[in-house]
């Protein structure tokens, strides 16, 4: 069956983002007296909205992050993203080949999104057609986002496959009736990331993203 629509994750997926936001996280966390690592960011909670990281953060390390977490660590992650942020290897080739109407959907807000994008050169590749979770009542794992993208690029939810490498946006692909594509070619990943992506519901793993071209154009 072809697909009508290709959906994108962007960090971890289009722009190799997901180590440097897991440092400036655990780094913050550090400054508050809370002894995490990248590594457990990254395992634990990859994907989420920044509002729902903040309150897992909170739940689970029963602490009280300052009103201001946000903020501080959004302006340590510029200077990461200025200095150390590259695109997924592979990933232009793949968008400008791309036969079928694609997009970005993602949990980032609106100024990493762009940030992240832009410093890559990729963002003229994809504007406009960006989905960020402020564009809906719920980010991923619900699957409201991925529905809101098809539904604004005129694409039936059923033809269209989604490009992730979290878990919880596995599974908002797959509450949203859609092919889900699970990548780990980003530096952040290290098994068992894809048993984990196959048990939230992945459809396919691809190592690279000539192996994301491959099962697109299958």
């Amino acid at each position: 069956m072809p697909f009508s629509l290709v959906i994108f994750d962007c960090d971890g997926v289009l722009v190799d983002s997901e180590i440097l936001s897991a440092e400036v996280e655990a780094e913050a966390l550090s400054h508050l007296g809370v002894p995490v690592t990248s590594q457990d960011v990254m395992n634990r909670f990859l994907g989420l909205t920044q509002a729902e990281l903040e309150r897992k953060f909170e739940r689970e390390y029963g602490i009280r992050l300052p009103p201001d977490h946000a903020q501080t660590t959004s302006q340590m992650l510029r200077k990461a993203y200025l200095t150390r942020l590259d695109p997924v290897p592979g990933v232009r080739k793949v968008i400008e080949e791309l036969a079928v109407p694609f997009c970005v959907a993602s949990n980032s807000p609106p100024s990493k999104l762009g940030l992240g994008l832009s410093v890559t050169n990729l963002f003229e590749l994809v504007y406009p057609n960006i989905f960020c979770s402020k564009l809906v009542a719920r980010g991923k794992p619900a699957p409201d986002l991925f529905l809101y993208a098809a539904k604004t690029m005129g694409a039936d939810p059923a033809r269209a496959v989604v490009v992730e490498d979290s878990v919880v946006g596995i599974k908002a692909a797959k509450a949203a009736g859609m092919l889900a594509i699970g990548f780990v070619g980003g530096l952040h990943h290290m098994p068992p990331s894809d048993q984990a992506l196959i048990a939230a519901g992945a459809d396919h793993i691809a190592q690279t993203m000539e192996d994301v071209q491959a099962l697109i154009t299958a």
